[in-house]
């Protein structure tokens, strides 16, 4: 099996409580972009998981892709092994859920390669013992999320089609993005049916404060006038969703010509993500 593996936005990302497990309670809202990983899955004789990537840090045993398929392996006892290829294009530790999106790939195919037959809680319950997002990349396209970010209600998809992502090649990790948070005593809502306009992240304040140039890449974007301009999920990506496709290309040739890393997408709506699991597998 040959996948893709879709990058999301947060749209809306408010924290509501620190929990008693370490974690924040959280009301977000996905979206899907058609930035993504590809991934290959090989059966092979000898039951053994065999990792490699185009990035050389990510061929190793700590990649979620790796622990993912070796956990399946010891618990299901699928008669053969797996060689998996990951061709990484989305950001690392960049707000928009690369190693989540694989993970949830990776159990959705590997269950189909290897026959596993499993009840949709099953699998729900298989991704939340691994992250907070992945649960999301399971069903992907416009959706809720609350709890750490597991519990994941699909919505109405909301369809945008001139958004930039610009990257300022920093790694942000969520745990930190998280204990720079204030919790507010009166949280933002977002509700199904909200406009743009809602869009909100409580933790871009945090990271501006440790991170400048996160606060410089959004005013870059304000002085193009496009109707949102934020940093998505726990950074360092920021992504700005323009009225004017001119303004757009425009906004993207400054950024890249001083060296950040920028992509133009779109969303797209969980018919259309959920295509790449119904993948036919190559038997030859």
């Amino acid at each position: 099996m040959y996948v893709a593996s879709y990058a999301k936005i947060n749209l809306f990302l408010e924290v509501l409580a620190k929990r008693p497990d370490g974690f924040h309670e959280v009301n977000t809202v996905f979206s899907s972009i058609d930035l993504c990983d590809f991934i290959r899955f090989a059966l092979t004789k000898k039951p053994l998981v065999k990792l490699w990537a185009n990035i050389v840090e990510l061929s190793s045993t700590g990649n979620l892709i790796y622990r993912i398929a070796e956990f399946m392996m010891r618990e299901f006892k699928p008669s053969q092994g797996v060689e998996i290829h990951l061709d990484k294009h989305i950001p690392i530790a960049a707000g928009l859920g690369g190693g989540s999106s694989n993970a949830a790939v990776t159990i959705m195919c590997l269950s189909k390669l290897w026959g596993i037959s499993l009840t949709e809680t099953e699998i729900n319950e298989i991704a939340a013992s691994f992250g907070s997002d992945i649960n999301y990349f399971l069903t992907g396209g416009t959706a809720n999320g609350r709890g750490r970010g597991e519990s994941v209600t699909s919505w109405s998809n909301i369809n945008l089609d001139k958004i930039l992502l610009v990257n300022p090649n920093l790694h942000i990790s969520a745990k930190e993005a998280y204990s720079l948070v204030k919790v507010p005593s009166e949280p933002r809502k977002w509700e199904q049916g909200s406009t743009i306009s809602n869009c909100f992240n409580r933790l871009e304040d945090g990271i501006k404060s440790s991170y400048p140039v996160i606060e410089t890449i959004i005013k870059r974007f304000r002085s193009y006038n496009p109707p949102v301009a934020m940093m998505s999920g726990s950074g360092s990506t920021c992504f700005a969703i323009f009225d004017s496709l001119e303004d757009l290309v425009e906004c993207k040739a400054g950024f890249d010509r001083d060296g950040y890393w920028t992509k133009q997408v779109r969303t797209i709506g969980k018919e259309e993500y959920q295509s790449v699991f119904k993948t036919q597998i190559d038997h030859r």
